[in-house]
């Protein structure tokens, strides 16, 4: 089983390994390759079987560099790391061997590896302790094997203690590193972690920045309405006396046109009382609570359907309702998300400019709870747009013609009433709406 790291810091660690891995493998070939100059100098006799000898681990290191870029140097660049560190120490030590035994200059190079690896390169505490290790018992192995080893003891020991002490310093330097490392991936998700917190926040104070400014623009409808509908309602009754009275006199039966009028004037009346009782619904709603009673949603289309009546003129609403209608909420705050929809589909019509333009409202009843359904033939939504339809001030209007709100209130309406508010949409062809409302116990 290949072992995958399993958690994100050892993600982000396999990542920093994986780059200084790449970069670290050019840095040795570079380094060996330079070697030239000091085996000219130190050991001319050696100066061919050292070239071969390098060229060849710059080539086995440059195979290694290229591993790393594949899927499987991926998963194995621990390994694949101290691979390559290893092969310039195994030169090393063959040169020692080959040269002067504990005598040899070369044993420079191994200090060298160790102090970079230490300071540099992202490998574990343990890791550096083994790369520390190795390089040791090469050293030692090269110096035994070398003829003459019992002339340079001493050396050995001193050398081998001088190994010892710099695979030590390695070994701490990787500790701190590592910690460091631990600590550096820990304030990097804790800053993640409270951003996305934060942008978590500005869209929770977004989206009741919305609902504030809906409710206060209810508010006042609700107000203005309250103040208006008493100084309303008296002429239109004293009208609709009058009228009927009118209807009563003798002269009325013979007279078509007069009649006729009087009729006209009637309903006139009657459709301007109609929606005073509608503003009412936004004039005396109450708060909390109190707003959780039993109506009926047919009622609650209808009143909707007048206040939004000079949008849809010349649309075709057919309505399709079950026999009951009873619902359980916030009748004005039902209205309100009616009238939203409705009047977001008449501007889809209106841009659509179709010869038969429609909004079909159909509701059905399902396991307690009544499902709507207002869908129109208009201009349809773009897929891009579809999932942000519902977020505050998101808007596909001109400038100053929407703020983007209806919808993000419509569904924290929807919301607070154990519903959804969903949307379906094909570009060029049709919208669909639908929510679901509980049915009173």
């Amino acid at each position: 089983m290949v072992s995958r790291p399993s958690s994100p810091y050892e993600q982000q660690l396999s990542d920093f390994r994986l780059t200084y891995s790449k970069a670290g493998s050019i840095t040795s070939i570079v380094l060996v390759l330079a070697g030239f100059g000091l085996d000219y100098f130190s050991y001319p006799d050696r100066l061919l079987e050292f070239s071969l000898l390098r060229v060849l681990v710059a080539v086995l290191t440059l195979g290694v560099f290229g591993v790393l870029f594949t899927p499987f140097g991926r998963i194995h660049v621990r390994g694949l790391t101290m691979l390559w560190l290893l092969l310039p120490q195994i030169m090393i030590a063959f040169m020692i061997f080959d040269t002067d035994g504990a005598q040899s200059i070369y044993f420079v190079g191994l200090h060298l590896a160790l102090y970079a690896v230490g300071i540099i390169l992202p490998i574990s505490f343990f890791e550096g302790v083994g790369f520390g290790a190795l390089t040791l018992g090469l050293y030692v192995a090269a110096c035994v094997m070398h003829p003459g080893a019992s002339e340079d003891s001493s050396r050995l020991v001193t050398n081998s203690l001088f190994i010892l002490f710099s695979a030590a310093a390695s070994a701490v330097c990787t500790w701190f590193n590592e910690k460091a490392r631990i600590r550096l991936f820990s304030l990097q998700h804790e800053v993640s972690e409270k951003n996305a917190s934060l942008r978590e926040i500005n869209t929770t104070l977004a989206e009741v920045k919305g609902q504030l400014i809906q409710r206060e623009k209810m508010a006042a409808i609700g107000t203005l309405s309250a103040g208006l509908l008493h100084e309303l309602n008296n002429p239109v009754n004293y009208s609709l006396m009058a009228i009927d009275m009118g209807l009563t006199c003798p002269g009325v039966e013979s007279d078509a046109m007069l009649k006729e009028s009087l009729g006209d004037a009637r309903e006139g009346m009657q459709r301007i009382q109609n929606i005073v009782s509608d503003l009412k619904t936004f004039a005396y709603q109450k708060p909390g609570q109190d707003a959780q009673r039993p109506f009926l949603l047919g009622n609650a289309l209808r009143s909707a359907l007048r206040l939004a009546g000079y949008e849809l003129k010349g649309i075709d609403v057919p309505l399709e309702l079950p026999q009951d209608t009873h619902v359980l909420g916030d009748e004005p705050a039902i209205i309100g998300v009616l009238i939203n929809l409705l009047s977001n589909a008449a501007h889809a019509l209106q841009a659509a400019r179709r010869e038969q333009p429609q909004i079909a409202v159909t509701v059905v009843s399902r396991e307690q709870r009544l499902f709507v359904s207002v869908r129109d033939n208009g201009t349809g939504i773009a897929p891009d747009n579809l999932g942000r339809v519902f977020e505050p001030f998101f808007t596909t209007r001109d400038v100053g013609a929407g703020l983007g709100l209806g919808l993000s209130v419509s569904y924290g309406i929807v919301q607070r009433h154990g519903g959804i508010l969903a949307v379906e949409s094909e570009l060029g062809a049709w919208t669909e709406f639908t929510f679901d409302l509980p049915r009173p116990s």
